[in-house]
């Protein structure tokens, strides 16, 4: 069998067609109809991928991804209703990699599942050197960690390629649409405040005042940088 997705949406007409259609792709699929379940489902069946729907009965999607995102880098693609904006964002804030929004094409939603599988199989590039050290700021390139003031932050995947893009090119400005490029991948479709909503979470781990930052600089009008060594 090919990956496996789990998805967990309470319309079954939803789930069903979405799963018969993963299937014909190869995928391996199970279905969980609540939040509970598809927690359940995560931890026995060790999914490759995530469809999580964010109006669930019980548990809602929101806390399912924040529960997943305190144990695992587990791929996630949520669903929300069109006209829910902050569900989007709030979801990409909890960890989430995409988003679909209903009602969505199934050419659509399968082109999104190939493209966040791909991204996380890919091995990053480390350079030369394994740590990056800018004052109280330490980043682990190979154990993917960090810590600021000497005690561990806890960063998502995106959160931490971010910061790693930023950190390797000090005093550079990159813009949003280079960011999403580097992080998030040439074909990412989602909305280029992505990156805003990731720096402002980001900031709020590791800076001591957010809205005073020391490491990550906003450039009005072009983008973000990370601050040059003096």
């Amino acid at each position: 069998m090919g990956k496996k997705v789990l998805i967990v949406e309470d319309e079954s007409l939803i789930a069903e067609t979405v799963a018969f259609n993963l299937q014909k792709e190869g995928y391996e699929v199970i279905i969980a109809g609540d939040g509970e379940t598809g927690l359940k489902l995560y931890r026995t069946e060790q999914p490759d991928l995530i469809i999580l729907d964010l109006m669930l009965p019980g548990m809602d999607g929101m806390e399912v991804c924040r529960l997943i995102r305190r144990e695992s880098q587990l791929p996630i693609i949520i669903l929300t209703a069109k006209e829910a904006e902050i569900d989007r964002v709030l979801g990409l804030e909890l960890g989430a990699d995409d988003y679909v929004t209903k009602p969505f094409s199934l050419r659509e939603l399968l082109a999104r599942v190939k493209t966040v599988l791909r991204r996380s199989n890919q091995v990053m590039q480390v350079p030369e050197e394994e740590f990056i050290r800018f004052d109280e700021l330490e980043i682990d390139l190979m154990g993917q960690e960090v810590k600021a003031r000497r005690e561990k932050k806890e960063l998502t995947a995106k959160e931490f390629e971010l910061l790693k893009t930023l950190a390797m090119n000090p005093g550079r400005v990159l813009s949003r649409d280079q960011l999403l490029d580097r992080v998030w991948g040439h074909d990412f479709y989602g909305d280029p405040r992505t990156v805003d909503v990731h720096i402002r979470w980001l900031r709020e781990k590791i800076e001591i005042d957010p809205g005073d930052p020391r490491y990550i600089l906003t450039v009005r009008g072009s983008g973000y940088k990370f601050r040059r060594k003096e």
